[in-house]
């Protein structure tokens, strides 16, 4: 196991009617005015808004408004949102709703106190707290899609525009002073959106679980663990949608498999994200349906670099029988991608809606430049372009 420093303030508030305690934990992080973002009108259609704002009037916090968010959030609103809050003096970022919204309210957050350009910390600007200054406003979360983990993680994602490059920022500035789950609020998202959670938060382990790093036993069975919950939770939400326990399971499997209590003390891959990222941006599909497609092929490609690893994730994961590693390994990831189909998941470029002439460009855009991707297995250029035709 490697040496670690691992930190996770946020405040969670797990269960039945946990957001009407709002206003209290906005009032208690020291807000008084907030901004309450938002995306499109399902947080209005389903009571989530209303119960929102009815805890905050309650609490005398006042809010300014800022819906619009979309999947894969733009830096165009992101820009927006940083002038409405110096204009209206906003003290607190809230989020109301799923990944996108939540990323998209941490570059507001750090972004209003910056004398630049936001996305200076996309393009790799480190993100620090430096004490006694904060260098963010404070962040509240109230989560209505159990996927991307960002009420629990110093990570935001972001497609700057023009170019539609999709990028990542990371620091512990980023992180939720409280996060806010209630399971009920997932109760009538689309099958669809449901599967590309699962998918999505079950990534964030494997990217963590197929590591270099030897004898990190701890961190395995959690992975292991959370992966197997993933897998059972979604099935039995996508069967039940009302399934109040499956659904509670699988929110917080999501908060735990990326606020990085699964990556402590070993070493991380990520190259599946990245290569992702340029098909959502370049395609506006799901992050989840994107990853479903990439992972296993990511997997597939990179099993020799470590037969061992990806043989024990078969068994512990999709209960394969002990035996020759390689068969293992193979009939692990034909398993992996069983269960995506199961649950409704593309795995192919056609099944995606992508573009095997679009591989060139896509690869340009992840800007290696000599450079290469990705741990388990170092990636080249070249290598990327192996895995995604092998998705077509």
């Amino acid at each position: 196991m490697d040496n670690f420093e691992f930190f996770s303030p946020t405040r969670f508030v797990f269960g039945r009617g946990a957001e009407s305690r709002t206003g209290e934990l906005v009032r208690k992080y020291g807000g008084t005015k907030v901004l309450l973002h938002f995306g499109g009108g399902s947080v209005k259609a389903n009571g989530v808004y209303d119960k929102v704002v009815a805890a905050l009037t309650a609490a005398d916090v006042a809010y300014v408004p800022l819906g619009g968010v979309q999947p894969n959030p733009r830096s165009g609103l992101v820009r927006e949102g940083i002038a409405l809050c110096r204009r209206e003096k906003v003290d607190f970022v809230l989020a109301v709703g799923g990944g996108s919204v939540i990323d998209s309210a941490k570059a507001i957050a750090f972004g209003t106190l910056y004398d630049g350009d936001f996305a200076d910390f996309y393009h790799g600007k480190d993100v620090k707290r430096p004490t006694p200054v904060p260098r963010a406003l404070p962040i509240g979360t109230v989560l209505t899609i159990a996927a991307a983990g960002s009420e629990g993680s110093g990570n935001s994602v972001i497609t700057l525009e023009p170019g539609e490059f999709k990028r990542a920022a990371t620091g512990d500035a980023l992180r939720p002073m409280f996060s806010i789950l209630n399971p009920e609020f997932t109760f009538t998202l689309p099958a669809y959106q449901t599967a590309c959670g699962a998918t999505d938060m079950f990534a964030h382990v494997v990217e963590r679980y197929f590591t270099t790093t030897r004898d990190v036993w701890v961190s395995d069975e959690l992975c292991e663990g959370i992966m197997r919950t993933i897998v059972t939770a979604s099935r039995r939400v996508l069967a039940a949608p009302q399934d109040y326990e499956a659904r509670a399971n699988l929110m917080w499997a999501g908060t735990l498999a990326h606020n990085n209590v699964c990556g402590a003390g070993r070493a991380q891959d990520w190259a599946s994200h990245g290569i992702e990222h340029e098909l959502s941006a370049l395609y506006g599909c799901a992050h989840g349906a994107g990853l479903a497609v990439v992972m296993p092929a990511w997997m597939a490609y990179v099993k020799d670099a470590d037969i061992g690893r990806v043989a024990q994730f078969a068994a512990k994961v999709f209960a394969v029988p002990e035996g020759d590693p390689a068969a293992m390994a193979q009939e692990g990831i034909a398993r992996y991608r069983a269960w995506l189909h199961e649950i409704g998941m593309p795995t192919t470029f056609a099944e995606l809606g992508a573009k095997r002439e679009d591989i060139p460009a896509l690869v340009a855009k992840l800007g290696l430049n000599g450079n290469t991707l990705g741990t388990f297995m170092s990636l080249t250029d070249a290598d990327v372009i192996k895995i995604l035709e092998s998705c077509c």
